[in-house]
């Protein structure tokens, strides 16, 4: 299953990645995606170092995924909307080709950040295109997570990336502007079939509550209260999810449960990975390329069982 962790910046969604991340480890194999321009989440997990940047070798990734793909002629003509077709490499949770580090249980992969060449003449979604290829092409079973720290905001609205997962979990603070992200995030998936819930964070009493049921009404899931636990786990302190506070802990337990009853549906991913490739190929990717993008979606393939199997 993928999950995506969106909202406010500042509301805390990067640490929620993090718990949530370690706590769903329990049940299976995670890999946990850094794909914030911050890059804080190989920090909330305690890592040491990060792996290779994913953002730094797109050129290689795409070699890697088109594989025997007669549709794609090269690399050059492959951008972060590229569906797989027959002939294109899947890939599984722990591909060995992307690089990753083990911390807390996860394995951690990372966009990476701006470098001095990126700067003032680069935009993130060329290291964020990195994931959207990683997802397309991305065959997940039962009991495997793929967690993604996502940018702040309605960002990641700027591809189709926002349509790649099972379920978004939007962390909203008890605020109106907690609340007013939502809404926009809300507003803009509208009409794409995007299962979206709200976690609360920061809760501090039961007037909180109060006040994101009465704004966000039954999408809100679950909540975290104040936690000394991750405010220690924040400044760097040592940290076990034992630590956390047993109401804190059943949150993460609805999270994860809440994901698991999730269904799989294969035919949104096939269906909105061919669509949102044709809205770029056809707005920059084909000028930008030379030549006609949407004749790279190949009408035989087809998400579903069959390319589940092992």
């Amino acid at each position: 299953m993928r999950v995506a962790f969106v909202g406010k910046g500042g509301s805390g969604k990067t640490t929620l990645s993090a718990l949530f991340a370690r706590y769903a480890a329990r049940r299976g194999p995670v890999v946990a995606i850094d794909a914030d321009i911050n890059q804080h989440l190989g920090l909330a997990l305690g890592a040491a170092e990060i792996p290779r940047p994913l953002g730094g070798m797109l050129t290689e990734i795409k070699d890697y995924l088109r594989g025997d793909n007669p549709l794609i002629r090269d690399a050059a003509s492959m951008v972060k909307t590229t569906p797989p077709g027959r002939g294109s490499r899947l890939v599984r949770l722990g591909d060995p080709f992307f690089p990753s580090c083990r911390v807390a249980g996860v394995s951690l992969m990372v966009t990476g950040p701006f470098g001095e060449e990126d700067l003032g003449v680069a935009c993130y979604h060329s290291k964020v295109g990195a994931v959207e290829l990683f997802l397309n092409h991305l065959v997940d079973g039962p009991g495997e997570y793929a967690v993604v720290d996502m940018t702040a905001g309605a960002d990641s609205f700027a591809s189709g990336l926002f349509t790649r997962f099972d379920l978004t979990y939007l962390v909203a603070e008890p605020t109106r502007q907690g609340v007013g992200v939502y809404r926009q995030y809300r507003d803009h998936a509208a009409g794409f079939d995007v299962p979206i819930a709200v976690v609360g964070n920061k809760v501090q009493s039961p007037g909180d509550v109060d006040f994101l049921r009465e704004h966000v009404g039954d999408a809100l899931l679950t909540w975290f209260e104040h936690s000394p636990a991750v405010r220690a786990l924040e400044q760097g302190r040592p940290f076990a999810l034992g630590d956390l506070e047993p109401a804190n802990l059943r949150a993460l337990g609805a999270l994860l449960d809440r994901l698991d009853r999730q269904p799989k549906d294969w035919d949104r991913f096939g269906r909105q990975a061919a669509e949102f490739h044709r809205r770029n190929a056809l707005t920059w990717a084909n000028r930008a390329a030379g030549e006609d993008l949407t004749a790279q979606i190949d009408p035989g393939f087809v998400y579903g069982p069959a390319v589940a199997a092992p």
